[in-house]
């Protein structure tokens, strides 16, 4: 990879479907047979928390390669409070471009978007070993639990960056993921007739 062959830019409507089969090819069989994840992409388009002044794609030689979203939602803090954060996701790079660089590019890109934009912090579920790389820590260190998961179960894979530095200063409290991301699987299912039929495998590492 070098700094001059890729752009990235806002999503277009007229983008809407390469980005779904984008997502579709990177994330199928990979954490479940098939996936979902570009359903989730096209619902989440409508829903009044995106932030379409974050849809980003990113292109190499006129193609799309990648693609991240955000999602406005709230951390219920211990105190009462609704403190506002972001979600993001899906996140991805064609399958025959990762480990080469671009996603980390695409990623940093967004956040300073995000940060640009007056927002202050995001949590989400993810991998260490990558996002620690552009700032990402494990949430627990700022005091803030994921919903559903008992004291002492891991939680290693949630994750949380300020964008402002100290905006968590203070606060405890519990991250409940957006319901716009949990999607029904007949749903689902209906929405994957539209794209080329792919076969789904179930493989070593898929967690559902």
């Amino acid at each position: 990879m070098n700094i001059n062959d890729y752009t990235i830019r806002l999503e277009k409507q007229e983008d809407e479907r390469k980005v779904e089969n984008l997502v579709r090819e990177s994330f199928w069989n990979v954490y479940r047979p098939g996936c979902s994840e570009h359903y989730v992409l096209h619902i989440m388009r409508n829903d009044e928390n995106f932030v379409k002044e974050l849809d980003f794609v990113m292109e190499k030689d006129g193609k799309l390669i990648g693609q991240n979203v955000f999602v406005k939602t709230t951390l219920d803090a211990d105190d009462g409070r609704k403190i506002p954060i972001l979600t993001m996701g899906p996140i991805c790079i064609t399958p025959e471009l990762k480990r080469k660089g671009y996603g980390k590019v695409l990623l940093d890109y967004s956040l300073q978007k995000a940060t640009e934009m007056g927002f202050s912090a995001v949590m989400f579920e993810g991998n260490i070993e990558f996002y620690g790389k552009s700032g990402f820590e494990y949430a627990e260190k700022f005091g803030i639990r994921y919903h559903g998961l008992e004291e002492g179960e891991d939680a290693s894979f949630f994750l949380c960056k300020e964008l402002v530095p100290k905006y968590l200063d203070g606060i405890t409290g519990v991250y409940r993921t957006p319901s716009i991301y949990f999607v029904d699987d007949a749903d689902v299912e209906e929405f994957d007739k539209d794209f080329p039929n792919k076969e789904k495998l179930k493989l070593p590492g898929q967690i559902f």
